[in-house]
């Protein structure tokens, strides 16, 4: 829904066209297929470790008429300067930020649009929650969990907002979960901080929880997941422990993805098993306690496109790659200083 917002603004303002960065790629296709609408153009700097995992994603986005570039790459000063400094780095969504941006300031008639963390986006988003929590209305259910996958946190905060907000008026009590990837553990590792948005340093600041901005994942396949940093309005009320967080190893999530396509016939997303291997979890403990539990989670993308994600996985040469302490103090050290 808010890339067709995003493309109708830009649209409105007589914008020739916009720039973006794309994770897994399902922002870069559903912003390039609204600019199509729109008479807009894309470009598209897609994290390079996505662009080589999922080349039919990519094609996808080059079908709707954008264009996409691997990012970190040589076609912005930001680029050049981040390979120079990391020669052989898979990339990351702050690296693809800071090079959308650059473009988008540099190119008259283009601005740069996010798919993810802006307080727009989740505000968009949350046709999602409002549609869930009118369902479930509908049909007399109240749910006593709710779940979805963070990255950037526009899945769960545009699920889970609605919900949140009856918490804070008093009308209802829920256990909200967010599962995000323990390759990029920006909730439960990271600390609440003012720091850029890409890895650049080039956007404006802003508070939420960060593993740091130079923090550079590894290349596993939950690509929407690699961003450093939160929303500020979930790290705001994550602040507030209105919900909690769990971090998920890929091969954990694999599994659970695993489960729900023989039983549900649908091949999820690896961002949106981390949801399914928390639901399960969850599931499980009430059969351990016997406890009755209604639990909602967003199944926010299916996975036809990380085939060879599954085919890893299937062959059992999926590994997880932990971060150490050494390596997030090193990355949260070069926090901007703030008065």
């Amino acid at each position: 829904m808010h890339r067709l917002t995003q493309a109708y603004y830009a649209k409105a303002q007589g914008l020739k066209g916009v720039t973006t960065e794309t994770g897994a790629g399902q922002w870069g296709t559903a912003l390039s297929m609204a600019c199509q609408y729109f008479g807009l153009d894309c470009k598209v700097y897609m994290v390079k470790c996505s662009y080589e995992q999922k080349p039919f994603r990519r094609e996808v986005i080059r079908t709707y008429g954008a264009s996409i570039v691997p990012s970190p790459s040589d076609t912005t000063n930001v680029g050049r300067k981040i390979l120079a400094e990391h020669p052989d780095t898979t990339g990351s969504l702050g690296c693809a930020i800071s090079e959308a941006v650059e473009v988008a300031v540099s190119s008259e008639g283009y601005r740069y649009v996010l798919g993810s963390v802006l307080n727009q986006v989740l505000l968009h988003q949350t046709i999602i929650g409002l549609e869930a929590q009118a369902a479930l209305k509908k049909y007399g259910i109240k749910p006593d969990v709710l779940i979805g996958c963070t990255g950037g946190g526009s899945n769960l905060g545009g699920f889970a907002s609605p919900f949140l907000g009856e918490m804070l008026r008093g009308e209802a009590q829920y256990k909200v979960i967010g599962a995000e990837p323990a390759s990029c553990p920006s909730f439960t590792r990271g600390i609440y901080a003012y720091d850029f948005c890409d890895t650049g340093m080039i956007c404006p600041l802003a508070k939420m929880y960060t593993v740091g901005s130079q923090f550079i994942p590894s290349s596993n396949h939950a690509g929407g997941l690699r961003f450093h940093g939160m929303s500020p309005i979930l790290s705001e009320l994550y602040d507030q422990r209105l919900f909690e967080a769990r971090a998920y190893e890929q091969t954990q999530v694999f599994e659970a993805a695993e489960i729900f396509a023989k039983a549900e016939g649908i091949l999820p997303a690896p961002e949106s098993s981390h949801a399914i291997r928390a639901a399960i979890d969850e599931a499980l403990a009430c059969k351990k306690t016997g406890e009755e539990k209604v639990i909602v989670f967003n199944l926010s993308g299916t996975g036809y496109f990380d085939l060879y994600a599954y085919k890893q996985f299937n062959d059992g040469t999926m590994s997880d790659v932990i971060p150490s302490d050494d390596v997030i103090k090193e990355a949260l050290s070069k926090l901007p200083k703030v008065n």
